[in-house]
């Protein structure tokens, strides 16, 4: 690995700050449920704090959760409400902004109403509870991979540059398309262990860092092989599928890493890999339509 390279990541990382995600996601959410019955209130605790969840986590969550039946006089405010299905909303909270339903018969949709109204919450809600940790961490893994995909494009498209109103991550001059690509999954890595409740940061994940810059050189000389700049698009769709797959398949193993201590196999990677290539081809050609629509672009 070249010098040169080395010194492209290090520009890179150095407008990457993994203590922003650190502090987004120790924020603490306090949580008010309320049901009509004591099943209905245990049947949301065990949804959010299933049976495989230890019990000194189970401790530490649990206490970002209270009962409206017991909240009176706590004087303890609380960023949400989750509440019975069929219930009136609480007086003084709002439908799908701060309070949100909970249905016994599907409760995974609760998951998915919260993260589509009030995003910005679901890394220190997913450090507590796990369904709320798959549901981020999948989403984390298809937009590193997607915004991967976009750049891929627009650095290949004459006379269309990046800015940060497309890509917020991307900042400052990079002379290598595969150090601002590494650069995004080491800030994928941050994310997925931020939503997994484990160390961000770094030293503390200086270990798989070092596997994304080794790995970048592998799925570089394939994109390298294909031209960037034929007319019409015709090199542009493999070279941003290729980032959307190979991001994809570091983030499937980031976050089995993080679950349950270990990544995917090589085997598995390249399966991953070769599943996500197709998808990545119909979001590179979504990509490239939307950008050669964009007014001034192109």
């Amino acid at each position: 690995m070249n010098t040169q390279f080395i010194q492209q990541i290090r520009r890179a990382v150095s407008h990457l700050n993994p203590n922003e995600i650190r502090d987004t996601a120790t924020r603490r959410v306090h949580v008010l449920l309320d049901a009509a019955a004591s099943s209905t209130y245990a049947r949301m605790e065990d949804f959010l704090l299933p049976a495989q969840v230890s019990h000194e986590k189970r401790m530490t969550a649990i206490q970002t959760l209270t009962r409206a039946c017991d909240a009176s006089g706590t004087g303890q405010r609380f960023q949400l409400v989750f509440h019975e299905r069929g219930l009136l909303t609480p007086e003084g909270w709002t439908p799908d902004l701060d309070a949100f339903a909970f249905d016994p018969t599907r409760p995974e949709r609760l998951v998915e109403n919260v993260l589509e109204h009030r995003n910005e919450l679901g890394l220190p809600l997913a450090r507590y509870f796990p369904p709320f940790r798959y549901a981020v961490a999948r989403r984390t893994i298809q937009t590193i991979a997607r915004e991967n995909a976009l750049f891929s494009l627009m650095t290949a498209l004459p006379n269309v540059l990046p800015n940060a109103g497309q890509l917020p991550w991307a900042v400052g001059e990079f002379a290598s398309d595969t150090a601002v690509l590494t650069v995004n999954q080491i800030r994928m890595a941050f994310l997925l262990a931020a939503a997994s409740d484990r160390p961000v940061g770094y030293r503390e994940q200086r270990t798989e860092i070092g596997s994304l810059v080794a790995g970048a050189w592998g799925w570089r000389a394939a994109a390298r092989q294909l031209t960037s700049k034929i007319p019409f698009g015709g090199g542009l769709i493999p070279k941003a599928a290729i980032a959307y797959a190979g991001t994809y398949a570091v983030g499937l193993s980031l976050e089995r890493l993080y679950r349950i201590g270990y990544g995917l196999t090589r085997e598995e990677r390249h399966e991953a890999y070769e599943a996500a290539l197709g998808r990545g081809r119909e979001v590179a050609s979504q990509l490239l339509a939307r950008i050669r629509r964009t007014p001034g672009e192109g």
